[in-house]
């Protein structure tokens, strides 16, 4: 979340930059400067209160030594009327805390300088653009075609397993996957990530400590019973292991990567995109996370891209970066490049990748902190990006190489795969 500092510095800039989200904040950015200046007025009182105590406590001993009841007693009333009065000043500073930190968690991040003005995907910037594009003929099949022709993936049986959107793998599909897993996680481990092994389920802190939570639009499954959440993306246990947690300057930056399953109710998805693998309920990625100081930040956010990119191009498959525009970021985001790869069948771009720096957002959530040189205590800068998600890029790879012998594997998983063609 913003800190308070960022928003009382400069409360129109915050208000201007909120704006760029799509974001009216004048009235709650008013509200929270309104609890600030009771918050500091209360607790002036209580300063002042407790000041006051200590004296009227010296005053009573040296009553007490010198024999004067009379004035120990009244002293004693003193400290009874001020502790009565202190104790109606600290419930309502408390109440304040509340507020403040409950109106706080509703303000998204700042977009940076960099983001570009727009309200929906219409508006993003195509930054970059590469990979060979395919020349497939007009009846290419989609990959849920292909799916079924090879027995590589079962939506079906999902269905009545579990419902929609939790498809099963099976055989060469199967193993596809688990190659892909392998694959991302090698090359990430090659670029300097220790690779974490993470839990797929998560409580209430972690998720506030990210900022899925509060979760307005319901996409994460929530286990009532153990109030515990179903991972949306291993983003949130692997950045959380910096929660409430001060790192030594020298020991930064922090460089995890993770594979996990991943789940999101996707509420109110429908329609063709949603077809086959394109929007899914439980899906497969690769993420990588990094705990950065302030001043290397985007230089990481750049390393970050490269390293996406470098994935897409191995794969051989047609990519292109989006810097997103304020109104298609996420709330937590201060910036957001999105990848996504050619489906030559669906002839559409599908999204396999957010590369994101939120700055001091999220670390301000978690306390995430690192202790300086000078031995001050400042807030890390967070990031994270996908490396990869595998449903869309499996979808591009079925679709894009497609042969009339069989689909055709990319040469950097077949050590992985022990195959080189699906037929």
């Amino acid at each position: 979340m913003l800190t308070l500092q960022t928003i009382k510095a400069d409360p129109d800039f915050v208000v201007k930059r909120l704006a760029v989200k799509g974001f009216d904040g004048r009235a709650v950015i008013t509200e929270i400067l309104e609890i600030d200046a009771e918050r500091r007025s209360l607790q002036q009182r209580c300063d002042s209160d407790a000041a006051s105590l200590k004296k009227l406590a010296a005053s009573i001993g040296a009553a007490m030594k010198a024999g004067d009841r009379e004035g120990a007693e009244k002293a004693k009333e003193e400290v009874a009327r001020i502790k009565g009065e202190a104790k109606g000043l600290q419930e309502r500073l408390d109440e304040c805390e509340v507020k403040m930190r409950d109106l706080l968690l509703t303000v998204p991040n700042l977009p940076c300088a960099a983001v570009p003005e727009g309200l929906t995907a219409d508006d993003n910037v195509v930054e970059k653009t590469g990979g060979p594009m395919p020349d497939l003929p007009e009846d290419a099949l989609p990959h849920w075609d292909l799916a079924r022709k090879y027995n590589l993936i079962d939506f079906e049986l999902g269905v009545k397993v579990t419902g929609a959107g939790f498809p099963f793998y099976i055989g060469k599909g199967a193993r596809l996957q688990r190659a892909l897993i392998q694959f991302f996680l090698d090359e990430a481990w090659k670029a300097g990530y220790t690779e974490v092994e993470p839990p797929f389920v998560v409580n209430a802190a972690s998720g506030y400590g990210t900022g899925q939570l509060p979760d307005k639009e319901g996409q994460m499954y929530h286990v009532n019973l153990d109030d515990l959440y179903l991972i949306p993306t291993a983003e949130v246990p692997v950045t959380n292991i910096y929660r409430d947690v001060i790192i030594a300057e020298e020991e930064l930056p922090k460089k995890n990567c993770a594979y996990s399953p991943c789940w999101r109710r996707e509420a109110g998805s429908y329609g063709k995109d949603v077809r086959g693998l394109n929007r899914l309920h439980q899906f497969d990625k690769v993420e990588i996370v990094r705990i950065e100081k302030p001043e290397n930040s985007y230089a990481a956010l750049e390393e970050m891209k490269d390293h996406v990119q470098g994935l897409l191009e191995k794969l051989g498959l047609p990519w292109h970066i989006l810097r997103l525009c304020g109104g298609d970021m996420s709330f937590t985001s201060a910036i957001t490049f999105d990848f996504e790869v050619w489906s030559a069948a669906q002839k559409r771009w599908l999204e396999v990748s957010s590369v994101s720096n939120f700055e001091t957002y999220q670390a301000n959530r978690l306390k995430c902190r690192y202790r300086g040189a000078d031995k001050k205590i400042k807030l890390c800068h967070t990031l994270n990006g996908s490396a990869l998600a595998l449903p869309r890029i499996v979808a591009a790879l079925l679709e894009n190489n497609q042969t009339p012998e069989g689909i055709i594997v990319p040469e950097c998983l077949r050590k992985y795969t022990g195959f080189d063609i699906i037929n």
